[in-house]
């Protein structure tokens, strides 16, 4: 990394001094996920993602195995200045998290024995693990609050209601965002702990999920990955190399703005609970059906292998369409949306057993596009008629923008405030 074209602020400084027991608090909720990991540091990923470029890491990248996801809301009271401040103290941390260093010099174990850490510690020896750390603004950072109102994209508005949502709104919703994957789940943990302890004071985490096993290939060199339910899992995925697709459904183009976005995208997050029990006593061919793929292979019912397209005419047998009309892969698909495409970046996630003992865990969908009406479409679409409903329910959403990525020497977000 060239040199450092910034330091902490003040307030940085002082929220990793002041926010210890917040710290310690988030670093426990993860401690499921990170407990008994028993690769050795020398056998870990080491791959290594700049910070700094074009676009923001984290989006087209190859998708890591592991995610901590948090939303932020502003603390009352915190002025344009703070929000500014905020987003150059992250920019500055971030981009020393993700080239494997501490969050600040110092770090751990480098500073005065009679003050708090400036970097908790977890995440000493360890690799950079293809730590990326991608920031984004909700449509409530938009408000009177910060002067930005009139800086706010037309398209950043709260998603709308969708059929079968049973949404939890501490589960959903927030001013700022952060998403951070790796490929160990100590260095994506140790990301958010710190990027928290640096907001103390003046933003403080609304939700988190913890993800694993990703469930999206960003890349064709990525074998496709398999949900909670057993299926493969985005098979007709957005892939990197596809650069034209890539433009013409992820990035903003000049053209649709404001200036400050051209070269992001927006980030649609849904936390969507499984009802594991009743997909666990379900025979085989009908998950295929609700599915319209072979559970092994990952094929179409309509015959081929994984990344045949799938034939929606083929009739079965008794002259009834093999692939149902009510098949998720059919209502999914870009012919049924009007050739609406995402970039999805989802994993699946644990979270223990609720009070009835059933299974809390499911998918934590992540998808990135050029315009949230990609994500309306076609959510539309299932929403009202995937058989897949009967085995689903939507627990938490949120909308982000997603500026582009920040020169070396500059913040995230600085454009939004006119420089």
């Amino acid at each position: 990394m060239s040199d450092e074209p910034q330091r902490l602020s003040r307030r940085g400084l002082l929220g990793l001094a002041g926010a210890g027991a917040a710290g310690l608090a988030l670093g426990g909720a993860g401690g499921a996920a990170v407990a008994g990991v028993a690769a050795s540091a020398a056998t870990r990923q080491s791959t290594l993602y700049p910070f700094f470029g074009v676009h923001q890491a984290g989006i087209t990248t190859p998708a890591q195995d592991r995610l901590h996801f948090a939303a932020f809301d502003l603390a009352d009271g915190a002025t344009a200045d703070d929000l500014r401040e905020l987003l150059s103290d992250w920019t500055y941390a971030a981009s020393r998290m993700t080239q494997g260093l501490e969050v600040t010099e110092g770090g751990a174990v480098g500073g005065s024995p009679l003050a708090p850490p400036a970097d908790t510690g977890e995440a000493l020896g360890l690799p950079p693990a293809g730590l990326t750390i991608t920031f984004g603004f909700g449509p409530g950072l938009f408000d009177d609050r910060f002067g930005l109102a009139k800086r706010r994209p037309a398209a950043l508005e709260p998603l709308p209601g969708f059929s079968g949502d049973a949404l939890i709104p501490d589960q959903s919703g927030g001013d700022l965002c952060i998403q951070a994957c790796a490929d160990d789940p100590q260095v994506a943990v140790h990301a958010i702990r710190n990027l928290s302890r640096i907001a103390f004071g003046r933003a403080a985490i609304r939700w988190s999920q913890l993800g694993f096993g990703r469930t999206a290939s960003t890349s064709t060199a990525q074998a496709t990955p398999r949900n909670l339910f057993g299926f493969k899992d985005g098979t007709a995925n957005v892939k990197a190399e596809e650069t034209e697709a890539v433009d013409e459904h992820v990035w903003v183009a000049s053209a649709e703005g404001p200036a400050w976005m051209v070269g992001g995208s927006y980030l649609v997050a849904r936390k969507i609970r499984m009802v594991i029990e009743s997909w666990d006593r379900t025979r085989l061919e009908e998950q295929q059906r609700v599915i319209g793929r072979e559970k092994g292979e990952g094929a179409p019912l309509s015959g081929g292998t994984e990344f045949t397209e799938p034939d929606f005419d083929k009739p079965d047998d008794d002259g009834s369409p093999r692939i149902a009309e009510d098949a998720h892969v059919r209502l999914s698909h870009p012919d049924a949306n009007g050739g609406a495409r995402m970039l999805r970046r989802g994993y699946n996630f644990v979270d223990g057993n609720d009070e009835l003992g059933r299974l809390d865990a499911g998918l934590f969908f992540l998808s990135f596009q050029r315009h949230p009406e990609q994500f309306v479409t076609v959510q539309r679409s299932l929403g009202g008629h995937d058989a897949l409903n009967e085995y689903i329910k939507h627990v938490g959403s949120a909308l982000f923008a997603i500026p582009p990525g920040a020169k070396e020497g500059a913040s995230i977000g600085d454009a939004l405030f006119g420089s």
